[in-house]
């Protein structure tokens, strides 16, 4: 049980076209877009590494991302942490008495920006499959 690395880091952004056109800029390709309804308007750019960067466009003001994006602006949004127990490591860090955010319907957990200096932090198992075509 433990984090075992950094998965991928979430910045949220105003116009995920926009910020498309800058990491494509940048000199990073475009692995794949999507949209989810808890999240947002996505596109993620896989490293040759396995880590990737996922842009989010809020689809609501009212979403957690559109109310972070109103708040604190563009940037980074959450750190995703790899771990090789989704459910041991969140009790280990319940019982430490970390706050933790639930994932929702997503088997992922929050460590809330209080605790980890400013920093929304994400843990979760790393999913290679989801690249998969």
């Amino acid at each position: 049980m433990g984090i075992i690395g950094i998965d991928h880091v979430v910045l949220r952004v105003n116009d995920l076209d926009e910020a498309i056109s800058s990491f494509k800029a940048l000199g990073m390709e475009l692995t794949r877009t999507g949209e989810n309804p808890a999240v947002g308007k996505q596109a993620f750019f896989r490293l040759a590494d396995g880590f990737f960067f996922e842009l989010v466009e809020p689809l609501t003001p009212e979403s957690p991302v559109g109310q972070a994006l109103a708040k604190r602006g563009e940037g980074v949004h959450s750190i995703a942490m790899a771990v090789d127990d989704h459910d041991a490591t969140r009790d280990a860090m319940s019982e430490a008495d970390v706050p933790l955010i639930p994932g929702g319907d997503l088997p992922v957990s929050f460590v809330h920006p209080k605790a980890a200096h400013g920093v929304m932090l994400q843990i979760m198992e790393p999913n290679p499959a989801a690249f998969d075509d």
